[in-house]
């Protein structure tokens, strides 16, 4: 997680232990920050502008262009974040990370956010390991879905991306620059990026691996998984052999549909013997609340499918997702669902 990032360079530092500078580490967990640097460098990233939560909405709402998007600084995972149309969206929608932010972090009205211009276009992740400064690509995610507001919940990811050589070329020259511009050398990255008719351009940089389970769908080399690289690296051993399976491979982290609680879930049986399915992993509790972007910070499960394509991969995820059902009431109560 982004938090860990941050503890293991402080802690690297005063082991000797190689290791990214804390600065650089810190400056990728601030979407503020890492904004600041991205634009010194010249790495296309999107317009911004910072103010105080406690800021007056109208006097913002008068100083930006729209469509714009609404963001904390310092959250992951597509918390608070907001895409907005007109003033009117975007006043509800400060009103609503004010309240958030304030109820679930503890946030007063010096804290940060940032409001960025929309930008268009298709979205993709990039996993890749820091060697000495240079960016080793591992893999190309495409999501297939649109991430076009007014939330940003991530779903299907499939590998190996179906952009062209020259675009995956650009994708990986461009986070290169952005880890550069951070100051990260060392060890995992995971670049989220969107691509319009301008090329690409950074949404974030985290110095971390990909969260959840979704380092599942990739292996390397003789099975090696994604943690057994980052490991090899920080204890000092070989990690020569980063080609990726031959296969293509992806996962679906499953949309939380409504807030509640979250009493029973039908159609795992079926769901995993859909043809390419590996795994359903249910990750949300049972009697537990349920809560979705952007106030959320998880999602119901994972879905893991492997195949000879990325398109028989992404039915394959679809398919079995349709066979799931979810049960979920709106207060608790005292009678067991049967």
């Amino acid at each position: 997680d982004d938090s860990g990032s941050l503890l293991a360079a402080e802690i690297s530092k005063i082991l000797n232990l190689p290791h990214n500078d804390p600065q650089a580490a810190a400056a990728a967990r601030s979407k503020y920050r890492m904004r600041q640097m991205l634009s010194q460098a010249g790495v296309p990233s999107p317009d911004y502008q910072r103010f105080q939560l406690g800021d007056d909405p109208v006097q913002i709402a008068g100083q930006i262009e729209f469509p714009a998007v609404i963001k904390p600084v310092d959250l992951s995972g597509s918390r608070g974040v907001m895409r907005v149309n007109d003033q009117a969206e975007f006043i509800a929608a400060h009103a609503r990370l004010k309240t958030m932010m304030t109820a679930r972090y503890g946030a007063t009205d010096q804290s940060l956010i940032l409001v960025e211009r929309y930008l268009p276009g298709i979205e993709v992740a990039l996993e890749g390991i820091l060697d000495n400064g240079r960016l080793l690509t591992l893999a190309l995610f495409d999501k297939p879905d649109p991430l076009d507001g007014p939330f940003f919940e991530e779903t299907i990811y499939v590998t190996p991306s179906r952009l062209s050589a020259e675009v995956q070329a650009a994708i990986s020259a461009c986070t290169a620059r952005a880890a550069a511009a951070l100051g990260l050398k060392i060890g995992p990255i995971h670049a989220e990026l969107r691509i319009n008719e301008q090329g690409p351009w950074i949404v974030e940089v985290a110095g971390r691996s990909i969260g959840g389970l979704c380092s599942q769908t990739l292996r390397f080399g003789i099975n090696s998984s994604l943690e057994e690289l980052i490991l090899r690296q920080a204890c000092g051993l070989p990690f020569e052999n980063l080609q990726r399976e031959g296969v293509a491979s992806g996962v679906m982290m499953i949309p939380i549909p409504e807030a509640g609680i979250l009493r029973r879930v039908d159609g795992c049986e079926a769901a995993a013997a859909v043809p390419l399915i590996e795994g359903v992993e249910i990750t949300a509790k049972l009697n537990y609340p349920l809560v979705p972007l952007p106030e959320g910070e998880s999602y119901l499960g994972f879905i893991f499918a492997r195949g000879e394509n990325p398109a028989a991969v992404e039915v394959a995820l679809r398919e079995a997702h349709q066979k799931l059902s979810f049960i979920i009431t709106q207060h608790i109560s005292l009678t067991p669902i049967t």
